[in-house]
């Protein structure tokens, strides 16, 4: 939390000064603004959870609806991790803005701060992404028009929204590969003395859907579902530890149909599991009309902490689960933490916390390439890069940011771009063109998009030893025009693999090519390595001699893509 007066200040005037001194505000940014009145509190005299999901689902409503120019309504919301609290007589500002439109969906993204009137501290609460998807009209489906991203961190979450919705599609499946997987080796529910039934925690509530329920299209709320479901959630967490729980993580959810005037809502929740210091509760909710059919809206994963008199999370009590579901639920609940521990370390990090490297397994696959992926896109959407020198075509820019050198390539070729791809994706040929690269062999094909390499460069002094890397390379095919192929590379570990005395162990932070295609024959081909001296074989003090290895590098490049345009690529067949 920070006091510092007018650091990060929640209503700082949106309006920003283009290169071309142009004056700029985003056309979907909206920003609402409350004061936390004892009606929007709980017990505590905190800003209800379920009252800021509501402000927010409305915020970014509006901002959708304002790209789209016709009504939205909620799809899914990623994760939600909470920072801190809101008490009585704070300002709540939200601020949302559409990142990116694909065809029908859009993503907006979600900025929830605080700030006290009377001391002007300012704090950040969370950030979340929504999607929303544009509701069919009289004249059918809706084409939503681009964004069009004007500064450098719009172009950043333009480009990583592209990512962040390939993961958003592919969760579900991988959630549940991984739960079957990881509850398989988890074995017996462990049995605690003096444990609470989770049955004692079970709440069911049902809801009457009203007009002040809903939005100007009769549909109820996506906010207004969601804070019926913390409510329910809340109660089964206060049954557990007869205290009053605070709501630290909602997980990524989807809306699986609508609802409307008229609907019961019915709620359910239960403790699927406690652990030490937080527990996780599931909630369901359902509705019906009349004597029809249940029908599924939605399913979320919340967990919720209990805070002591100096705000430090108490022991909570154990949980002893009833058979058959509530021994798959314990179970699943148990893996799922694992895997949100995985989210959370890799994808939360900003990029220069996250280690150099981090433990692959197929329960973190998908972040670490999401991370992977992600980190290229923001080195390369910075604007501040320095042209240090140019020659014959070849541009070597160069960035410093904390205290960590980055580098970018910059180099034309008459070879179209897919090719281009399909030729440096495969890193077994890279020595073919790259001195650095002696050996090269796949360790793991994980996917389609995803290899894991080990490759081997020669030793740079006399008498000294070479080094070797286990590189993570993922790829990515553009979303649609506006974006590059791209092949990300960075350090990962695995057992399977520890370090030799042979070689010493290299360390690659960010590294991998952007590539445009700016017309059918012609390819910008750009590279990004980020790295500190020493780490990679690129890296010497002699800036001189290093711009001599980039350039002798990637003119071999050049005539490599040049002399197999037209030669057929075949990446390596998954062994999975």
């Amino acid at each position: 939390m920070s006091c510092e007066k007018g650091d990060g200040d929640p209503m700082e005037d949106p309006l920003f000064i283009l290169e071309s001194g142009e004056v700029y505000r985003n056309p979907t940014e909206v920003k609402m603004s409350q004061i936390v009145m004892p009606c929007h509190a709980n017990h505590c005299g905190e800003l209800s959870v379920g009252q800021l999901l509501k402000w927010m689902d409305s915020t970014a409503c509006l901002s959708a609806e304002r790209h789209a120019g016709s009504p939205c309504i909620t799809a899914s919301v990623d994760d939600i991790h909470f920072e801190h609290t809101i008490g009585v007589g704070q300002v709540v500002n939200i601020k949302a803005k559409v990142n990116r439109a694909f065809t029908s969906s859009m993503e907006v993204g979600i900025t929830v701060s605080c700030e006290d009137l009377f001391s002007s501290c300012q704090w950040n609460v969370c950030n979340a992404f929504a999607t929303f998807v544009a509701r069919r009209t009289e004249e059918g489906k809706v084409q939503l028009k681009q964004v069009i991203p004007r500064t450098q961190t719009e172009q950043m979450e333009y480009s990583i929204a592209a990512e962040r919705r390939r993961m958003r599609l592919t969760h579900a499946e991988i959630i549940t590969d991984l739960l079957s997987s990881n509850t398989a080796q988890l074995g017996e529910c462990q049995e605690y003395q003096g444990a609470v039934s989770a049955e004692r925690t079970r709440v069911e509530s049902v809801e009457l859907v009203l007009p002040p329920h809903a939005n100007h299209q009769v549909s109820t709320f996506g906010g207004q579902i969601m804070a019926w479901m913390e409510n329910v959630a809340t109660i089964a967490a206060s049954r557990l530890c007869n205290a009053h729980p605070t709501l630290r993580t909602i997980d990524m959810f989807h809306f699986r149909g609508p609802s409307h005037i008229g609907d019961r809502l019915v709620l359910k929740a239960i403790v699927n599991n406690a652990f030490k210091h937080s527990m996780e509760v599931g909630v369901c909710a359902e509705a019906y009309q009349g004597a029809g059919a249940l029908r599924h809206i939605n399913s979320a994963f919340m967990t919720f902490e209990v805070l002591d008199k100096d705000r430090k999370p108490r022991t909570l009590p154990r949980i002893r689960p009833e058979p058959v579901d509530g021994k798959r639920r314990y179970q699943e609940a148990v893996a799922r933490k694992k895997i949100r521990l995985d989210r959370k370390y890799i994808i939360s990090c900003k990029q220069t916390e996250v280690p150099l490297s981090v433990p692959w397994d197929i329960s973190n696959q998908m972040y670490l390439s999401y991370n992977n992926v992600s980190a290229l896109k923001i080195m390369a959407a910075r604007s501040n890069w320095m042209l240090s020198s140019e020659k014959n075509k070849v541009s070597l820019y160069t960035l410093e940011e904390n205290q960590i050198l980055c580098f970018k390539v910059e180099t034309h070729v008459t070879v179209p771009a897919e090719q281009a791809f399909h030729l440096l994706s495969d890193l077994r040929r890279r020595h073919e063109w790259d001195r650095h690269y002696q050996q090269c062999d796949v360790i793991i094909q994980a996917d389609e998009d995803d290899t894991i390499y080990r490759v081997a460069t020669p030793c740079v002094s006399k008498g000294g030893k070479g080094q070797d890397f286990i590189l993570l390379a993922s790829r990515r095919k553009p979303c649609d025009s506006r974006d590059p192929y791209l092949i990300a590379l960075r350090s990962v570990t695995l057992p399977t693999h520890p370090a030799t005395e042979d070689y010493t162990r290299g360390e690659v932070l960010c590294a991998g090519f952007s590539i445009w295609e700016e017309s059918n024959a012609v390819t910008k081909i750009s590279y990004y390595n980020r790295a500190t001296p020493g780490v990679l074989p690129y890296i010497s003090n002699d800036i001189a001699g290093l711009s001599s290895s980039f350039y002798s590098t990637f003119h071999s490049c050049n005539k490599y893509l040049e002399e197999n345009r037209d030669s057929q690529t075949v990446l390596p067949p998954s062994d999975r």
